[in-house]
Formats: structure tokens, C-alpha cells, sequence
């Protein structure tokens, strides 16, 4: 099995363990002599068959990523750079909406608001960061696709 049909059976397991929550919330509880509408203890059962499955994935997935090395690095260290680097492009363009927005005066008196930072000059190493996101993105999404998961 390659690394992304795991990925993909892992975030279906996610899903399923969301709804097993709301359907066991939801059955929680009932009226005096009512019944509710599914079993909690089965419902229980399949959450708890459903988090040992969900954890042998995760399990096989970390240990893959751990392993699997592109260019002196292990997938593991190119999803942390991903992070860090959708985190910083987040930051620094919602710094760019502020910069470029200097308020317009409607008299002469008020006063002048201007961007502390070259806009220009922000946009474009923004625009550099993004690419660079999007390089690293398609890598890990091809390794995702040519990797064998490992088995335990």
C-alpha cells in the first residue's frame, strides 16, 4: 500500500471517528422508557475497534515518514518545514493587508496613514515563499504517491 492510500484510509478513520462521537452523544441520553435510537454499547465497540485502527495507521504512517529520506531529509522534517512555512506565509500576508491599506483623508487635517514596509517589495517575497510552499507541497505529495507504507 503507498504511503497516501494509508494518508487517505487514516483521514477516512477521522471522519468516521467524528461521527461515532455525535452518534454516541446523541444517544446518550433518552426519556424514561424510551430506547435510543442506536446501542451506545455497540456504538462504544465500533469507536473503540475504529481508534485501534485509526492508531495502527498513524503508527505506520509516522514510522514511514520517519524513514523515508528525499535529499538528506525524512518526510517527517519536510512536513514540519511545510508547516512552518504556511505559518509564516499566513502571518506576514495578513501583514500585507494591513500595509496596504492607508486610510484615505477626507480633509486636509487628519491624519496620513502610510505603510511602514515597501508593499511592492513584501508582495514579491511573498510571492517567492508561496512558490517555494508549493514546490515542497508537490514533493511530499509525490513521495505520499511512491512510497510504500511500512509494514511493523
Amino acid at each position: 500500500m503507498k504511503l497516501a492510500e494509508a494518508l487517505l484510509i487514516k483521514g477516512n478513520l477521522q471522519n468516521k471517528l467524528n461521527d461515532l462521537r455525535n452518534r454516541l452523544e446523541n444517544n446518550a441520553l433518552v426519556a424514561l422508557d424510551e430506547n435510543p435510537a442506536e446501542d451506545p454499547i455497540e456504538l462504544m465497540k465500533e469507536t473503540k475497534s475504529t481508534i485501534n485502527e485509526l492508531k495502527k495507521y498513524t503508527i505506520l504512517i509516522n514510522l514511514t515518514n520517519a524513514s523515508v529520506i528525499w535529499e538528506g531529509r525524512t518526510i517527517t522534517e519536510l512536513l514540519a518545514e511545510r508547516e512552518y512555512m504556511k505559518n509564516e506565509l499566513s502571518i506576514f500576508r495578513n501583514f500585507l493587508d494591513e500595509a496596504s491599506r492607508t486610510g484615505s483623508r477626507t480633509r486636509g487635517t487628519e491624519i496620513k496613514i502610510v505603510s511602514t514596509v515597501s508593499v511592492k517589495e513584501l508582495q514579491k517575497n511573498l510571492d517567492n515563499m508561496a512558490s517555494e510552499l508549493r514546490k515542497l507541497e508537490i514533493k511530499i505529495q509525490e513521495l505520499n504517491w511512491t512510497t510504500e507504507l511500512l509494514e511493523k
